[in-house]
């Protein structure tokens, strides 16, 4: 084979031993707030009762409530939900540009062919005699990654898809959190629905009774009206619920990808379960939030731009070469008397740019401060939403307890005021306010109960749902310190 000329080949040598530098900054995760324990936890340590410490590292958090209804829907929700679905095509997409930039660190390697049949027409000639002129090259191009840029660019790359990859959990924890507020507020309305009907069936016969009283001519006109009014307002209550369980039946259709007029769910018996949830210590939270993850995800990706934009000071390598033949023949293609090869080398330097590339390397330094910004927010950000839920657990627990003792007061109340109404010792007035009270307690429990389902959603979702981001763990080493 040909020897090279001396100068090229050193400096293809030269080249080729300088593409294990790298010129941007080492990557190392932004400090960021992390006390060491909850404030809230030890007062919300008498709502949370004790729970297997896996009992989020399952993921399948929405099982801790124990309804099967829920369960089915949340398997739905992962399955045919419209922002889940475009959450795993921006990962696919991210995925799919990681490879793109991975490619780039090798040669191209290219194969191109011809083949012509050609023939000259002479005057007065009766034909031509026509030649053939077959060809074939092999070509490589390479853009030797000297000074990191294609290691900087597949490293943002890698970032951007793993943040996708957090999008898609915090869309799936989204989703799922939405599914679980939904369904609970609807059995929390089916159970308002049938005390309603309880409560209005006890409406009717108390009317009954004034009318029956004000035909004897024991009662006033006004004990019937009272007692007629407070039954048709219920019933217009009542109407209310349903309005409102049909509004949340059409949410939880879109959130498992259904049309509301495709969907239905048949009231059923509802158990507030409210389930252990535990906490850990706040250090877990930087790696099971999904937003957290995302948002330091960019900070590496914007540290990888920052080493991209530097490279740009320093001169551009590019390697090419051919392996060629030509021949009347086919057969004569591969003779190596037909076969011309090539080899070269480019370098190109930016002399004078009026400052362009400082501005960038200046842009890409604005742009990962602010990333470091946004992340520290998250941080902040995530450790107050967990504050504020453990603080919404702890009291919503004491208010249960003290709501249940408020509505068998209540109700005790008003049968004892019906009573003494019967023995004509108090006005039916007594007795309206004592049942509007009974019923609002009522009422107001089941809504308590609820309340502290929900708030066990919001901290599980605020906790990160059981999902962990295991690449945070290990940083990546990037590029070298400059």
């Amino acid at each position: 084979m040909p020897s090279f000329p001396f100068s090229l080949s050193a400096v293809c040598v030269l080249v080729l031993s300088l593409s294990g530098c790298a010129i941007g900054p080492r990557y190392e995760t932004p400090t960021a707030a992390n006390p060491g324990a909850f404030k809230e936890a030890p007062a919300a340590a008498g709502w949370l009762p004790a729970a297997p410490a896996d009992a989020l590292d399952r993921g399948e958090w929405w099982k801790l409530f124990n309804d099967a209804n829920l369960d089915e829907l949340a398997a739905r929700v992962q399955v045919s939900n419209q922002n889940i679905a475009a959450a795993v095509g921006n990962y696919a997409q991210a995925q799919a540009l990681v490879r793109e930039q991975r490619a780039a660190l090798f040669p191209q390697v290219s194969v191109d062919g011809s083949g012509r049949r050609s023939g000259a027409l002479r005057s007065g000639s009766s034909g031509t005699t026509p030649t053939n002129a077959f060809s074939a090259t092999l070509g490589v191009d390479w853009a030797p990654d000297v000074w990191g840029r294609l290691r900087q660019a597949v490293t943002s790359a890698q970032a951007g898809a793993q943040a996708s990859e957090a999008d898609l959990a915090l869309a799936r924890l989204s989703a799922i959190g939405n599914l679980a507020t939904n369904y609970f507020s609807l059995r929390e309305t089916d159970a308002e629905i049938v005390l309603l009907d309880e409560t209005i069936a006890g409406y009717e016969r108390a009317y009954e009774i004034t009318n029956n009283r004000y035909r004897a001519g024991i009662s006033a006109q006004t004990d019937v009206l009272q007692a007629q009014t407070q039954l048709l307002s219920t019933r217009a209550d009542r109407v209310s619920l349903t309005r409102n369980r049909a509004t949340y039946e059409h949410a939880i259709a879109v959130l498992v990808g259904s049309a509301p007029n495709d969907f239905s769910l048949p009231a059923s018996k509802w158990t507030p379960t409210v389930p252990g949830v535990p906490t850990g210590v706040p250090s877990t939270l930087l790696q099971r939030r999904p937003d957290i993850a995302a948002a330091e995800r960019a900070v590496a990706s914007a540290n990888a731009q920052i080493g991209i934009a530097r490279t740009a000071y320093f001169p551009s390598f590019g390697l090419s070469g051919s392996v060629g033949s030509s021949a009347s023949r086919v057969g004569d293609l591969f003779s190596a008397s037909n076969t011309l090869w090539s080899l070269g080398l480019s370098v190109a330097q930016v002399v004078f740019d009026g400052g362009a590339i400082s501005a960038r390397v200046e842009e890409a330094k604005g742009s990962y401060d602010a990333s470091v910004a946004r992340y520290r927010q998250t941080v902040l950000t995530a450790f107050q939403s967990v504050e504020d839920q453990l603080t919404a657990a702890a009291t919503l627990g004491q208010q249960e307890g003290l709501r249940l003792q408020a509505s068998l007061a209540a109700d005790k109340t008003e049968q004892q005021l019906l009573n003494r109404y019967r023995a004509a010792q108090v006005s039916y007035t007594d007795v309206v306010t004592a049942q509007a009270a009974a019923l609002n307690a009522r009422r107001t429990l089941v809504q308590l109960q609820v309340n502290r389902q929900n708030a066990a959603v919001a901290l599980i979702q605020n906790l990160g749902g059981g999902w962990e981001a295991s690449w945070m763990t290990v940083p990546p080493a990037t590029a070298a310190p400059q």
